[in-house]
């Protein structure tokens, strides 16, 4: 049997299984829960040479094998670049080319940052040197990271190379958009190695490290933009340790805000995703519960008394310690009415 023949059952395989996953949605569901919010470790095919490509019989989809027996499904390049997010708002000069973009980016969306036919590769693995915000009275739209002059710069992601050129303040610059319409930027590059519309794959070289435009010194300035608005990196990647915090990246509109930085820790992440809508709803479910607990501790404290003969308002305000007004107040009574035996009266 084949190398290709091994790998051609593989996908056989995986189509089989599917199909399986497509008549089981609710288990589907639930295994897509799991793997979006799975993180994701810097991973590359380092050190191994291509070896063939397989058809899956889905044409925008590919199977590379690599001669050291390890494979991987990919998204045909041809296909992938034919999306409409590699020709709208395309231009090869502009930082923000979204400047006239038609619709406000929504409250809240989810993202798919990499799923089984995307990889991806930390730009470095390192404690960030400057943090993202505002630093000395002007918005710095990303975090640099320490890193040496002529060290070679990895792309995050699969994707197109938007720009390649010298920029202002970001010196040699590159910046890759992606196929979930994500786009990242890598500053200061002492030299660039890839043109604009060149396909990028995670882990390929797109330049060197270095202090080119308004640096104090050699780094890299990276970025993550979405639709021309940046965020902080942070909410992607945990560069402390290297990985991708989360397949899914939920992102709300807030996160765009210059003075909006990741949030550590969160006690409930669906605190964090509320929407506005869902945040009233919360505060008037909230207020029905308090009204509810409200009534519950007024009701526990309450007494009653049942009239019996001979009982006046005066001999049952004196057995329970109150007036006789306090009496009628609470009972909806005047002092003049008359007491019919077997009456419950509330005294508390």
């Amino acid at each position: 049997m084949t190398f290709k023949h091994v790998f051609t059952g593989a996908v056989s395989l995986f189509a089989a299984l599917s199909l399986l996953a497509q008549e089981n949605s609710r288990e589907a569901d639930s295994l897509r829960h799991s793997f979006g919010r799975a993180s994701v470790p810097s991973q590359v095919n380092r050190g191994s040479h291509y070896a063939d490509t397989l058809d899956t019989g889905n044409p925008a989809v590919k199977v590379v094998l690599y001669n050291n027996g390890t494979y991987r499904y990919i998204r045909d390049i041809k296909a992938a670049q034919s999306d409409q997010v590699f020709t709208e708002f395309w231009d090869t000069r502009a930082v923000n080319p979204y400047n006239q973009t038609p619709e406000p980016i929504p409250d809240r969306f989810s993202l798919w940052i990499v799923d089984t036919l995307d990889s991806y590769c930390c730009p470095n693995k390192t404690h960030p040197r400057s943090q993202f915000g505002y630093r000395h009275g002007r918005r710095h739209q990303g975090i640099d990271l320490p890193y040496p002059s002529g060290t070679p710069v990895p792309a995050t992601f699969d994707g197109k190379v938007r720009i390649s050129s010298y920029i202002g303040g970001y010196g040699n610059l590159v910046v890759i958009r992606h196929a979930n319409g994500l786009e990242t930027f890598y500053g200061h590059l002492s030299r660039r190695d890839v043109q604009a519309g060149d396909w990028v794959s995670a882990g390929d070289i797109i330049g060197l490290g270095g202090s080119t435009g308004r640096s104090s010194g050699p780094h890299l300035h990276f970025e993550t933009r979405y639709r021309g608005a940046a965020f902080d990196p942070a909410w992607l990647i945990d560069f402390e340790t290297g990985t991708l915090r989360h397949r899914l990246l939920k992102i709300r509109s807030w996160y765009f805000n210059p003075n909006q930085r990741y949030v550590q820790s969160v006690d409930d992440e669906d605190e964090i995703f509320r929407t506005d809508e869902e945040d009233r709803l919360l505060a008037e479910e909230q207020a029905r519960k308090e009204a509810a607990e409200r009534a519950a501790a007024e009701a526990a404290a309450m007494r009653y008394h049942t009239v019996r003969e001979g009982d006046t308002l005066s001999s049952i305000a004196r057995k329970y310690n109150t007036s006789v007004r306090a009496l009628c107040q609470m009972n909806g009574m005047k002092q003049t009415d008359i007491l019919r035996v077997g009456r419950r009266l509330r005294v508390r």
